[in-house]
Parts: structure tokens; sequence; C-alpha cells
């Protein structure tokens, strides 16, 4: 796996990481290095030959730097040197390039590779709001290819998540780099008929996936429709478990379900971090299960995957006790 060093002035590379795992996970073969004020040029060399060191391969390391000709930059240059036919240095680090990073690691081998592919996601990351502020973009071949939009054919399930967060930087940066969706559907009557979540939720959409909110009898109608989703890869995000189940028993066509972040509320227990159950959730996981899907607990692609008939248990056992 190719290293990557995170090197800034200040406190900034600690900060960037902290967030980055928060959305991506728990990173190996990572480390930050900082300058800090009463720190030199040999210091800031020295942490980077330490990190390069405690890499499982030195072969290919990664730099990604705030500030082009910094202190940072220029003492990754000098380890560099030895090493221009393999390594690479980006600078200008933003958290969508850090994020496209880590996601890189998982289909390529090499840092020019990920240096490579990570621009234009840094690029992207950079938005304005109102929009009439941003630049216009200048057309191009691929923005004006042929689209797949119409084929015949299914949509192809990537990801269905249950995430009472919805489209949100997890969704949008580590789940959507991972599973390549075309399109990111939130199946919810109650999302639906709130004018203003489907347009933040459409403006939550990563670039070049579009995003789109349907109540679930719609759903099931575009689930049977061989007509028109043909090369479509869809990321389905429920609200909730009983969502869920009515997509599936009206026969959208899922196997395996993400459980991501079920929020607390009153009534309900929390036998883990991030998800809250009442009984009727309770309950509707075990119809779920009933009707042959699998259960993928965990928040990120990186995390490990929970247990969710032990998390069930455990949730039971603390509902019976508030009995």
């Amino acid at each position: 796996m190719v290293g990557i060093i995170i090197a800034s002035h200040g406190e900034f590379a600690n900060g960037i990481l902290q967030s980055g795992e928060m959305i991506f996970g728990k990173q190996e073969n990572v480390k930050a290095v900082t300058l800090m004020p009463s720190e030199g040029p040999e210091n800031v060399k020295a942490k980077m030959q330490e990190a390069i060191a405690s890499f499982d391969n030195q072969d290919e390391v990664l730099f990604l730097v705030d500030l082009w000709g910094g202190t940072p930059f220029n003492q990754a240059n000098s380890l560099f040197e030895e090493h221009k036919d393999k390594w690479a240095i980006v600078a200008g680090m933003n958290l969508p390039m850090l994020i496209e990073a880590f996601a890189s690691r998982f289909s390529m081998n090499t840092a020019r590779e990920i240096a490579a592919n990570i621009l234009g996601s840094a690029k992207d990351g950079v938005k304005v709001k109102p929009e009439e502020l941003e630049p216009e973009a200048p057309a191009t071949a691929a923005a004006a290819g042929p689209s797949n939009a119409g084929a015949p054919g299914k949509f192809e399930y990537v990801l269905a998540r249950i995430d009472s967060r919805l489209l949100h930087g997890q969704v949008a940066t580590a789940w959507t780099k991972t599973t390549q969706p075309t399109r990111i559907i939130v199946v919810s009557d109650t999302v639906a008929k709130d004018d203003l979540r489907k347009k933040l939720i459409q403006q939550a959409a990563p670039p070049g996936v579009k995003a789109h909110v349907v109540p679930i009898k719609k759903m099931i109608e575009l689930a049977k429709d061989d007509q028109h989703f043909g090369g479509q890869r869809a990321l389905l995000l429920f609200e909730n478990p009983q969502d869920a189940l009515r997509a599936v028993e009206g026969g959208v066509p899922l196997t395996t379900i993400n459980v991501g972040s079920m929020a607390h509320s009153p009534g309900k227990v929390q036998p883990n971090k991030v998800l809250a159950f009442s009984q009727e959730d309770i309950d509707t996981f075990k119809k779920l299960k009933e009707a042959g899907l699998n259960f993928d607990v965990r928040k990120v692609p990186n995390d490990s995957k929970g247990d969710m008939d032990e998390i069930i248990k455990k949730a039971q056992e603390e509902l019976n006790k508030q009995k």
C-alpha cells in the first residue's frame, strides 16, 4: 500500500488527518508531519524520514503538503530527489484531496498514479455560494460525450444503506468512492415531501453523481423498469429500517443492507456509538432477515463489520430492562 505523509505549517496536518479519518475510517501507513514555530527545516526532514521508515512499503510514498515552496514542501522535495521515479508530491492540500487519496489506495498501487488521480477531486472540492460567483467551466469533449441514461436494462444496486443522516460526508466521499454509483437515490416518503431537504440533498451530491429523492412507491416502480436504467449504478439511502423493509417487500431486489447510523431518540436504546433501536426497529430488522437480507454493519468501508445479531440481542436486553 502506498504510504502517505501529510505535511504542514503548524497543526494543520494533524487536524486534516483527523477529519479525513472521521469520514473515511482509520488509515494505516499515513503519518502527519508538522512544522512548529520553534522548529526548523531539519526537524521537519527528520520527522519525514522517521515516518517513511514506519511504512510497510517505502518504495511508494506520496507527500501531501499545504503550500508549494514552503518548508514542508522543500524538505519533502529534498527527499524526493533520490526517489523521483516512484515518489510524488502534491501541494495545496485540502480535505477532498486527502479523502480521494485514501480511496485511491484501494485500486492504485503507485504514488504517481494516486497523485495524478487526486487533482480533480481537489479542484472540484473548491466551490462558492451563490453559484453565480463560480467561473464558467469550459466545455469539454467528455462533457459532450454520449450518456448511458435511458439504455435498456435495470439498475445495478452497488449499495443500500440505512443512515438517519442520509447523504452526508461519509456517504458522499468514502462510500461513493468505493462503490462508484452513477446515481444516489434517497428513498423516503417524508423527505420527498420536504422541498428544502430535497434541495439540500441534491446539492450535497459529489461531482459526477446525480442525487434524487423519491417516495418508496416510486422506487418500487423504478426497480421494475427494465427499459431505461441499463448501465446505471444505484446507491440507495434509507432513513430507517421501516422504509427499507417496505421497499424490499415491494420488489426492490436487495440482498444486503449496510447499516451505518441510526439516531437516538426518546424510547430508544443505544447498544453502540452509532446505532439506536426501538422495539419497532428490532422487529423490522428481524423481518428483513426473514426476507433473506444480510446486514453489513459499519460506518465507512475501512471499518470492521459488526455482528448484527449480537447488536440486536444487546438492544433487546436493554429494552427489556426498561419495561
